[in-house]
């Protein structure tokens, strides 16, 4: 299981027929349908624990949705403002390009285990991002399987899910995207993350190759291509 910048990972994006019921339910139908991808390239210093994190894509004409499953320990939430630092707890990213034409310029979609969000759109990364508006983002409906603050952190096998409906008009709002239908492939990558936690660790979907943990380097993303 060895990709580089060369080989990019590729995940086939399913279509839905009718709006998905947002409750974090990994086995009902439509997500069943469809496969999942392993978060599993580590980046850093291997963990004392690794998790287990799957993910699934669909889309309709108006919306992106997902779903992770989180095969957890040491499973921690303290931040409930929307764009506060969630990548600090235990935390699951999407990261994507939507536009072909730029592909290095992303949003970044970060959600704790509690179900609160971040969201930015980057131009230049670590130098030229805009942070949406909380109500913007809003408008993403998240389901959590976590309380919404997990203190103490649990350190026990635990097993999470996050679910989101992203509509797509949030992101026309900020910059031209290559609206999804049947052969139209964006740039992305996943992650895992939760840096401030007593098990620090930084899983992608496609690899990364730096000397240091960093998920901003969009050279690296995937493809995301949409059936």
């Amino acid at each position: 299981m060895s990709h580089s910048a060369a080989d990019p990972s590729t995940y086939m994006v399913h279509p839905v027929s009718k709006p998905i019921l947002i409750d974090g339910n990994w086995e009902k139908k439509e997500w069943k349908e469809v496969p999942a991808i392993e978060i599993a390239f580590h980046m850093g210093e291997t963990p004392s624990f690794s998790p287990k994190t799957e993910v699934k894509l669909r889309y309709d004409k108006d919306n992106i949705y997902g779903i992770f499953k989180v095969q957890d320990r040491y499973v921690q939430c303290l931040v409930q403002e929307i764009n506060g630092p969630v990548s600090t707890d235990s935390c699951v990213e999407f990261f994507f390009s939507p536009d072909v034409a730029a592909p290095l310029e992303y949003f970044n979609l970060e959600i704790n285990c509690s179900g609160v969000p971040l969201l930015h759109y980057v131009t230049s990364p670590r130098k030229e991002y805009k942070v949406l508006d909380p109500e913007d983002i809003r408008q993403i409906e998240i389901a959590h399987s976590m309380p919404d603050k997990v203190d103490p952190e649990i350190r026990e096998d635990t097993t999470w899910y996050i679910e989101f409906k992203m509509p797509v008009s949030i992101l026309k709002e900020h910059r031209n995207i290559s609206t999804p239908a049947p052969g139209v492939t964006w740039k992305a990558n996943f992650y895992k993350t939760g840096s401030k936690t007593s098990n620090p660790h930084y899983f992608t979907w496609n690899e990364v190759i730096n000397d240091r943990p960093d998920f901003h380097l969009p050279r690296y993303f995937g493809n995301i291509t949409f059936q």
